[in-house]
């Protein structure tokens, strides 16, 4: 699962978003590949080119209901002087041992049936009689009520010219292109495609699997009774989102109380049907901050290598940050501050491109683009820290969303931006250009 251990340094060196993120991304390995049914492949990321077998469509084709007919015989037709045709019988999509078309001869063709020998155009069933005698007709009547439709004579009102209303073969793609770029995230149009060329299986890299879990006597399930001094816990539920909305398949964990080996037993108890351990709360300096308490000697003779480290990063929000492995498997595990929004945002800069990095994408990160700052006053920064503050972002201007505060939830639910203010600014002027990470 990892490759790399993460660096080390002394308690007190702060971290600058860059490193840590470079350690993160290190240290994560794309999952190994494995052959997948269609459905289940959606999702996953493609781990080869794919090559079209065979031209689609496979054969000229019909698309339109109407009639398989040669161009001379049609040329000078109009409503005053309509082509009199011989009808041979019907060209029905899936047919084998097709009709062939002779001079003053047509044949009733249905939407997406082999266009039969001979023929060179097909004329819309609404340019004809329909084959009964009564003038134009707006439909095909259904064969088991007309069934003399499918022979007799039909009348064609109009001039087709060659290959009107016929979809050539390979026409969409040629035998031997290159169909999809390994890489590619098959979802339901690369679906639809492997299975027109006739994959039933394709070999992929899984949609990783992470387990998310946050810390903390005082939080409370949604739909429970809040108690004294209690909160609802809506940080593994924001995460959980977060992490299938970048590609993974997600589990959430409830509450975990703030107690040391509950925290070590739940996290050995989801090592089975993880492939990435988030968990939220308690990382910072706190008596009550159990994810350090548990996790900073977590690796032992057992597990060597293995083991969470705590960091302080250059940033606001999100200062507190833990990174390691834990269990034999070396599954990564990623620590976020208990804050709502420190959460969040840590999940976008460090454990979103970790999924992305385990599902095998080369871009891992959220698009980002220059915008001019509309805001009442100047924005202020923390000296050498890193600020990321929720924005609302539209044609390139962006507006701060709520304040600074790690806790405005329903700030962070207004926003679909991060503005970035960089370390060495302190101050940004309304009008300035600055960095936005685009969230939607």
């Amino acid at each position: 699962m990892s490759s790399a251990e993460p660096r080390t340094a002394g308690p007190d060196h702060l971290w600058s978003v860059d490193e840590h993120l470079e350690d993160v991304l290190t240290t994560v390995r794309p999952l190994e590949p494995i052959e997948l049914q269609l459905l289940d492949a959606q999702g996953c990321v493609l781990v080869d080119d794919v090559t079209v077998p065979l031209s689609l469509p496979p054969f000229d084709n019909s698309s339109m209901d109407g009639y398989a007919v040669r161009v001379t015989d049609v040329s000078g037709a109009s409503e005053e002087a309509p082509a009199v045709l011989e009808v041979v019988g019907d060209v029905a999509a899936g047919a084998a041992g097709l009709l062939r078309v002779g001079p003053g001869q047509a044949a009733r063709i249905m939407t997406g049936a082999p266009l039969p020998p001979g023929a060179e155009a097909v004329v819309p069933v609404e340019w004809t009689d329909g084959g009964l005698g009564e003038g134009p007709v707006s439909a095909m009547r259904a064969r088991s009520l007309a069934p003399e439709g499918a022979d007799g004579h039909v009348r064609v009102y109009q001039p087709a010219e060659a290959r009107a209303h016929v979809r050539a073969k390979g026409s969409d793609v040629e035998e031997g292109e290159r169909a999809l770029r390994a890489g590619t995230v098959l979802g339901p149009p690369q679906i639809a495609l492997l299975a027109a060329i006739g994959r039933g299986t394709v070999l992929v890299r899984p949609r990783p699997r992470v387990v998310v879990m946050s810390t903390g006597s005082e939080l409370v399930q949604p739909d429970e009774q809040l108690g004294d001094g209690q909160i609802y816990d809506s940080n593994s539920f924001a995460l959980t989102a977060a992490a299938r909305d970048a590609g993974a398949i997600a589990y959430r964990v409830g509450a975990v109380a703030d107690d040391a080996d509950t925290l070590r037993s739940t996290i050995e108890d989801q090592l089975v049907r993880a492939d990435l351990l988030v968990t939220t709360g308690g990382v910072s300096v706190g008596a009550y901050d159990v994810v350090k308490e548990a996790l900073s000697h977590v690796g032992d003779e057992d597990e060597p290598g293995a083991g969470v480290e705590f960091r302080k990063l250059a940033m606001q929000p999100g200062k507190p940050q833990g990174f390691g492995t834990v269990g034999a498997d070396h599954v990564p595990l990623l620590a976020l501050p208990g804050n709502p929004v420190s959460s969040y945002v840590s999940f976008e800069l460090f454990v979103r491109p970790a999924i992305r990095t385990l599902m095998g994408l080369q871009d891992v990160h959220r698009p980002t683009v220059r915008a001019t700052l509309a805001a009442d006053r100047a924005l202020s920064s923390p000296k050498g820290r890193r600020q990321f503050l929720r924005g609302a972002y539209a044609d390139g201007v962006v507006r701060p969303v709520g304040g600074a505060g790690s806790h405005l939830v329903a700030a962070l639910a207004q926003a679909d931006s991060l503005i970035v203010v960089p370390e060495d600014t302190e101050s940004v002027e309304p009008g300035a250009e600055v960095e936005v990470v685009l969230l939607g």
